[in-house]
Formats: structure tokens, sequence, C-alpha cells
């Protein structure tokens, strides 16, 4: 029970400083729309870290797919309803064929049209905020004591493992 403890303790100030820090180089004010996204992927990052949405390539992939997605969107079409669905379906089909599916990264669409996002917040606040994130898990997960297996676990692990993910056979 302890050792739960300990653990639990050490994931959550590690997922703590990531978040805080990506956060204060993305500066929250001034983009708060990136929040939820973020907040998402450290979940991921510091609880699932072996998961293959964890890895790098779905993690940036995910990322970078989904908000440009919604930037794109945004830019040509402004904020209408269907706008909103058609930059989170295209978002899905290219995360699919790609396998970088990072689940959090999902809400990136939605939340790039709401705030009205411009094609430079791709790289100063959604990149900034996902380098963060990676750089301090990487570094977490070797000063963990005791632990053998750092994060990340493959760098260019496919999220989902195949490209049999739909109902259909």
């Amino acid at each position: 029970m302890l050792k739960t403890i300990m653990r639990l303790l050490w994931v959550s100030l590690g997922a703590m400083t990531a978040l805080g820090l990506a956060l204060l180089f993305t500066k929250p004010p001034a983009s708060p729309f990136l929040l939820a996204s973020l907040g998402g992927s450290t979940i991921f990052l510091f609880g699932l870290t072996r998961a293959p949405a964890a890895q790098p390539r779905a993690l940036f992939g995910g990322h970078l797919i989904s908000a440009l997605s919604g930037i794109v969107c945004y830019q040509l079409f402004n904020d209408a309803l269907w706008v909103y669905l058609l930059a989170e379906v295209i978002a899905l089909c290219l995360l699919l064929l790609t396998q970088t599916v990072h689940p959090p990264a999902g809400a990136n669409p939605l939340i790039m049209i709401q705030a009205h996002a411009g094609f430079s917040n791709l790289i100063l606040v959604v990149l900034v905020g996902v380098t963060t994130l990676a750089v301090v898990a990487a570094i977490w997960s070797r000063l963990t004591p005791g632990k053998s297996i750092h994060y990340p676990v493959k760098w260019n692990e496919h999220s989902p493992p195949s490209k049999d993910w739909s109902v259909w056979e």
C-alpha cells in the first residue's frame, strides 16, 4: 500500500511539473484553449506511459494533425457547427490513416475553432506544449527510483498498432 501511495505521489508530482511548465511556456491566459488537450496528454504520459497512444509518434502526430485540422477548417470556413464536425472527422480519418491516434488530441479541432486559432498557434502553443510534456516525461521517467523502462518506450510505435480499427470486416 505504501509503495502504491509513493508511486502515485511521484507520478502526480511529475504530471504537475510537466503540465505546469507547458502552461508556463504557452502562457495560458493568451492560449487557454490548449488546456484541455494537454491535461489529457499528461494523464497518458504519466499514467499510461507504455501505451502506444502515449508514445512520441502518437503524441506529436496526434496533436499536430488534429490542431492543424481545426485551424485549417476555421481559416477556410469560420466557426459554424458544420465546420466543427468537418474538422473533427478530418482529424479522425487522418489520425487513423497515419496511425497517430492520441485520444486527448481529439479535442484539438474543436478547441482550435472555438479559439479562432491561427497557424502560429500550431508551433507557438501546440508544439511547445507537447514538446514540454514529452521532455519532462522522458526526464522524469529516468529519475524514477527502481524503474527499468523509461519514456518513450518506443519512439515510432503505431497507435493503433494496426489499421484494423473499424467494425467492418
